[in-house]
Formats: C-alpha cells, structure tokens, sequence
C-alpha cells in the first residue's frame, strides 16, 4: 500500500518571511487554520504565496475573524489566486462573482461533490465566506481524494486508473432530497439544469501543481463510461467510499466571518442539513480551473452540449475545450 502524501507530517508551520502567519492542521490528513493573516485584495505577494503553498499542502484552509470582508473584498482576495468564474447555469443578481449559497434557496448541499465537475475545466479552488450561521449545525466536511487514492490497495488503484466518468447537472435531484418543497424542485429544473451538460473525465487525475494523483468522483457522476448501470454503480460505489472514510475527513463548525477555501481539485465536500430551519448564508467566489488529465495523459471531453455560447469553464467551443 503506498503511504500518505506528506500532508501529513508536520502539525504546524510557521513562514518566516511573514512574520505572525501560522498554519496548524486540525485533521490528520486535511485541513489546516491560518492565523495571522487579514484577507483582502491587497495581501502582499509573500503572503499570497504563503496561504498557496498551505492551501495546495493541507487541501483546506481556514480563516477565523474575517468579519471585515464584503462582496468586492472577498472577490479582490479571489483574484489574487486566480481568475474568478461565475456558475455555467445560475446567474448572478448582481453582476458579482460573489455566489450566494443561503438555506432560504436550498442551500445545503448535503452530498458529497466536488464543485462543477459537469464542465471540463471545473473550477480550481473556492473561497467560501461565512455571513450568517444557524445556532447549531450546518458544518461543512470536506474529504482529501488524494489520500483516498493512495490508500487504496495497488490492484484497485490499477483500476481507477483506467477508468473514466461521466458527470452531468442533469441527475435526480428529488429521489437526493426527498424532503425538498415543490419550489425548490422547480428553481433546480428552470435554474441548475438549464443547460444539460455531459463531461467525461478520467476517474483519476493527476493534479497540475503538486502532481498527486486523486479520485474525481462526487454526486454528478452519472455512470462509468462504458459499463452497464448495475457495474458502474458499484465501481462508483466502491471508490466513493474510501474518499468517505472518516479517516480521510476533516470537519468544521461555522462562525460568522470565517473562511474556508479549498483545492476544488483535490478534495470533495458535504454541506451538513441538519440546522432545521435556522437561517444560514454564505458566499462563495470561485477560481478558474484547467481541464484534467488522467494517469494517460487522456483530457476531459465535453460531451453535451456541443457549443456553449459562455466561454466560463472551458466550455466555449465545444470538445475543444479538452
């Protein structure tokens, strides 16, 4: 079996270029609180390069008291690790790249998913702002699919290795939230799965900045390509539960001003449904990603539709986006 990537190793680090930055992991294999650091659009580049590096090595990274950020500030603080992308189906209210995640909306995507993989180039990292949290629950759990994949015994990661997926928004969104109100079932109809997108990725990517290998797998799979329904099932099955492990988790409980932001690439994550009807707002800026390779050196395709008349996510043209 091969070892745990070096993410876990050391329980803090300190940056002595920046002085008062500390990152200390909060979970054996992911996870990690920055302090000392006040985000915002005019970080200077050490800085900027500090919270990257943690981010990139702990896969999650968190950010207590940052009360003071708004719409504009926490899109200024998005840019510095990338360029910004708006959701491919549901518009912006306001033009912002801000995109609000609130329970009067459905807002809890209790799944485990990553971000957008319906496209090919989904996005690479999310910055996800606490604005208003419940009196209990609605904690957010996110899983490290590197360690999930490294984990695995060698004859089931021959496996993934050569295995692809296909992903879409188009899925059944009542039969995963049999509890939703009729209003809620109609906004993901007219709103979510406006436009119907098919994307096959390899079900292992190998990630384009540290070169870890990681299941990409989640709630959009819809089926393994090539395979029959009752097969393809348990090979998704199968995999989507090692990345599940309690092992390869970390949990955390919200406060008004954190923030969490995540490799998209490297990790999936559960939005906990479990704080009744208590409010619970957050906002979230997105960063352009790239579309993924296999083990293979095999892109993503875009599958459907053909032609996309946004060219957010890599999706502009068509299967030329892979």
């Amino acid at each position: 079996m091969t070892s745990a990537p070096t993410t876990d190793t050391l329980p803090a680090q300190n940056y002595d270029d920046d002085a008062g930055i500390t990152v200390e992991k909060v979970g054996g294999r992911l996870g990690a609180v920055i302090s000392g650091v006040r985000l915002g659009g005019d970080l200077p580049p050490a800085t900027v390069a500090a919270v990257r590096s943690a981010l990139l090595r702990h896969k999650v990274v968190f950010f207590r008291g940052q009360d003071h950020l708004d719409e504009d500030s926490h899109e200024a603080f998005g840019r510095l690790l990338g360029t910004p992308v708006a959701h491919p189906t549901v518009p912006s209210v306001d033009g912002r790249y801000s995109f609000p995640i609130d329970s009067d909306h459905g807002g809890r995507a209790n799944q485990w998913h990553t971000d957008v993989t319906f496209v090919p180039a989904y996005p690479a990292f999310s910055i996800l702002r606490a604005v208003t949290v419940p009196p209990y629950g609605g904690n957010t759990l996110w899983a490290n699919t590197a360690t999930a994949y490294a984990q695995l015994p060698e004859s089931l990661r021959t496996l993934a290795d050569g295995l692809r997926a296909v992903h879409s928004n188009d899925y059944d969104y009542a039969a995963l939230r049999p509890d939703a109100v009729p209003e809620q079932l109609e906004r993901f109809r007219e709103v979510f799965a406006s436009t119907k997108f098919l994307t096959e990725h390899p079900v292992v990517r190998v990630h384009p900045e540290t070169g870890e290998r990681g299941l990409l797998l989640g709630n959009f799979v819809q089926r393994i390509a090539g395979l029959t329904g009752r097969d393809s099932r348990a090979l998704v099955d199968l995999f989507q539960s090692h990345i599940e492990l309690p092992e390869n988790t970390v949990r955390w409980q919200w406060r008004a001003g954190d923030v969490a932001i995540w490799d998209n690439r490297a990790t999936q994550h559960y939005g906990v449904d479990d704080s009744d009807d208590h409010e619970r707002k957050l906002r979230r800026v997105t960063i352009d990603g790239d579309v993924p390779v296999g083990v293979d050196g095999r892109s993503s395709v875009l599958l459907s539709p053909e032609s996309v008349p946004d060219p957010a996510f890599g999706i502009a043209s068509g299967n030329s986006a892979a």
